[in-house]
């Protein structure tokens, strides 16, 4: 089960992706601070902030010692490194933010320190080179995709992975001096759980409270159940590629959500953007965060999404101009929805736990109605999802009472109203026959 310090009072995160290279230099990301602390949010989660191999990814690291060259101020001197981000951690602390940082330790760049310095770390092929680390697709196994920038580390029982993870233990003990509080495990699968176990519970030696988050999208079953013991307080979902008809995703929240509860986003670093998709309107991009916000314990979101970006993030080519030409091409603001949306949710201690959830319409119903139940008291939470771009459906009243298991009057909506207001109104539905739920919209409901 998740680390947690209170088991009967679960507070799910709520996370900003500050994607380091789309803002640029560390004063920027100062100026950044109180419109996340405006929009709610508890957590910031940084990509990857040190220093990329020669393939200029984010992900293919050189150097853990070394801050990225565009997050360094103009004439700053890499001694300054640690105190500055020392500084920004500590304020995003006194605005009430958490900041997590992402721990890519199943890899290096190929061109990395720790090649040169520890190739005994590594994988090797039948010939003696470092190998590559590489993932078969899940629907055709005979197509593998190849990271020719990365070297493979080596974690299986051998003499020098001693040393391999006694150098991680002494790296996450580095950012926990510098004021990070949690890490998102890149790719977590790749890893024995036991390892992970193992750097977990020597983090929490020093920082009882210090967070992991899982990341295993897109890994076969039996690579995320051999995480379950090691200590993990989140994992992240699937819920954005979701068609709303399918079964798989409630099949993937109920065989998971005992390991450790999960996280939604409606986009992420490695996704296109939704204002990209479809009719790009701020309506969509409502619709999806209110939904990612009302599936699943944690939610998150990238730098942008706020703004109506379309441009999608790089791992290698995005840059602070990519943020000065997407404010300037920004089509909607949707901040203050977003802030409105976390506020229901931080409110609402249903929605900040893995209960048991369950589709309660068939799939059919152009409606899609979802129940979660606490199991820390008698809370359940109804959410009624309208997929359809251009009609409103109705859900009878006497039903939602039902499925909540009490009478109208014991239950209240807490859909958060979109900018102006007045679109819902909350308690008149009590006297109706029928719930109406507009076009591309999501209504929530709960009890208890």
């Amino acid at each position: 089960m998740a680390h947690a310090e209170d088991d009967t009072a679960p507070m799910g995160p709520r996370i900003y992706n500050l994607f380091p290279t789309l803002l640029g230099p560390l004063p920027r990301w100062h100026e950044r601070l109180p419109a996340i602390a405006e929009m709610g949010f508890d957590w910031i989660f940084l990509n990857p902030i040190h220093q990329p191999g020669a393939s200029g990814s984010l992900y293919s690291i050189k150097d853990m010692r070394e801050l990225h060259p565009l997050l360094r101020p103009a004439g700053a001197d890499p001694s300054d490194d640690d105190a500055a981000l020392r500084a920004f951690f500590a304020a995003a602390q006194d605005a009430g933010i958490r900041v997590m940082l992402d721990l890519v330790i199943n890899h290096t760049a190929r061109d990395g320190v720790l090649v040169d310095e520890h190739p005994e770390w590594f994988a090797h092929d039948g010939h003696g080179n470092i190998r590559s680390p590489s993932v078969a697709d899940l629907d055709n196994p005979d197509q593998v995709t190849v990271w020719e920038d990365l070297a493979e580390l080596d974690y299986t029982e051998r003499p020098a992975r001693e040393a391999l993870l006694t150098h991680w233990e002494d790296t996450i003990r580095c950012y926990l001096a510098l004021g990070i509080h949690g890490f998102r495990c890149d790719a977590a699968y790749k890893l024995p759980g036991e390892v992970w176990k193992r750097l977990i519970d020597a983090a929490r030696a020093e920082v009882p409270d210090v967070r992991f988050f899982a990341e295993t999208l897109g890994a076969p079953q039996h690579a995320i159940e051999q995480l379950r013991g090691a200590g993990f307080d989140y994992q992240f979902n699937s819920s954005k590629w979701w068609d709303f008809r399918a079964g798989w995703l409630l099949d993937q929240y109920d065989k998971l959500r005992d390991l450790a509860p999960s996280i939604a986003f409606p986009e992420s670093h490695d996704t296109v953007r939704r204002a990209a998709e479809g009719d790009g309107s701020a309506r969509e991009s409502r619709f999806w965060y209110l939904f990612a916000a009302v599936f699943s314990s944690g939610v998150m979101m990238p730098i942008g999404y706020e703004l109506g970006f379309a441009k999608a993030l790089h791992v290698v080519e995005t840059t602070p101009e990519d943020w000065d030409a997407g404010c300037a091409e920004s089509c909607f603001d949707i901040s203050a929805y977003i802030g409105r949306v976390n506020a229901m949710k931080a409110a609402t201690p249903v929605l900040n736990e893995e209960g048991p959830q369950a589709r309660v319409t068939d799939p059919n119903e152009t409606l899609v109605g979802l129940v979660r139940r606490s199991e820390h008291g008698g809370a359940r939470s109804l959410a009624l999802i309208n997929p359809d771009p251009e009609q409103t459906v109705p859900y009878g009243t006497e039903a939602l009472a039902g499925l909540l298991g009490t009478d109208a009057a014991k239950i209240h909506e807490i859909t958060p109203a979109k900018p102006g207001g007045g679109e819902i109104d909350k308690t008149a539905w009590r006297e109706a026959i029928d719930v109406p739920v507009p076009p591309r919209s999501i209504r929530v409901f709960v009890t208890g």
